[in-house]
C-alpha cells in the first residue's frame, strides 16, 4: 500500500475543462492544417488512420464540431472562475522578474523563492495562451458567420479576420509546444500528476508551493 501523502490541487471540473480545451484545441489545429492541400502532398493520408486528413469537407466538419466544444469550454472557464472569484492565474506585479529567478535556479541549483499555488511563469503562460485563444475565437466566429450566413461579408473585415486567425493559429501552436515543453523540465514534472489526477504529492507541494500549503492548513484550522 502506497504511503505517499497527496494533496488536492485541482477539482474534477477543472481537469475536465483543461483536457476538453486541450483535446478540442488539438483537433482544431489538425483539422485547420488539413484544410490546406497538404495532407496528400506530404503523404499524411497514407499513414494508417489518417485517410480523413485529405478529405476537405470531413476536416471542415471536424473543425466546426471542435470549435463548438472549444468555444463552449472557454466561455465556461471564464464564467465559472469569475463567479467563484478565482484570480490565482491572473499575472501579478513582479511575475516577470520572479520567472527569471526561477529559470536561473534551473541552471544554478539554488533554492527557489517560496510560491503559492501557481508559479509566476504559469500565470504568464496563462496570458500567453489566452491571447491567441481570444484571436482565434473572435476571428473564427467572423469567418463562420461569413461561411454560413453572410457570403457577401465586407472583404476588408474578412481579410482582417483571416489574418487574425492565421496569427492566432501560429501563437496558439507555439504556446501549446511551450506548455508541453515546460512539463519536460524536471522540477515541473510532478505537476503532470496534478493535471492527470487532480492531486500532487505533499512533499512536492511543501517543497515548491509552501505558501499554498500554508493557506490550506490555515483554512483547515
Amino acid at each position: 500500500m502506497s504511503t505517499v501523502k497527496l494533496i488536492k490541487r485541482h477539482e474534477l471540473i477543472v481537469l475536465l475543462e483543461h483536457w476538453g480545451i486541450a483535446i478540442s484545441g488539438i483537433a482544431l489545429l489538425m483539422s485547420g492544417i488539413f484544410q490546406l492541400p497538404s495532407a496528400a502532398r506530404y503523404k499524411i493520408t497514407a499513414i494508417p488512420g489518417f485517410w480523413w486528413s485529405g478529405e476537405f469537407f470531413f476536416t471542415l466538419k471536424l473543425h466546426y464540431i471542435a470549435s463548438v466544444v472549444f468555444v463552449g469550454l472557454v466561455l465556461f472557464h471564464l464564467v465559472y472562475h469569475l463567479l467563484l472569484q478565482e484570480r490565482a492565474m491572473i499575472p501579478q506585479s513582479g511575475d516577470v522578474s520572479e520567472s527569471v529567478k526561477v529559470l536561473k535556479t534551473f541552471i544554478t541549483n539554488q533554492p527557489e523563492p517560496p510560491f503559492g499555488k501557481y508559479l509566476p511563469e504559469q500565470r504568464l503562460a496563462y496570458v500567453a495562451i489566452a491571447i491567441p485563444v481570444l484571436l482565434l475565437v473572435v476571428s473564427g466566429l467572423i469567418k463562420t458567420w461569413k461561411n454560413i450566413y453572410a457570403p457577401d461579408l465586407d472583404r476588408t473585415l474578412l481579410l482582417w479576420a483571416t489574418w487574425m486567425h492565421n496569427v492566432g493559429f501560429i501563437l496558439f501552436f507555439m504556446a501549446f509546444l511551450g506548455h508541453v515543453a515546460a512539463l519536460l523540465i524536471k522540477p515541473n514534472r510532478p505537476m503532470l500528476r496534478g493535471m492527470l489526477t487532480g492531486r500532487v504529492t505533499r512533499e512536492y507541494a511543501e517543497h515548491r508551493h509552501p505558501r499554498w500549503v500554508s493557506e490550506i492548513e490555515k483554512n483547515e484550522t
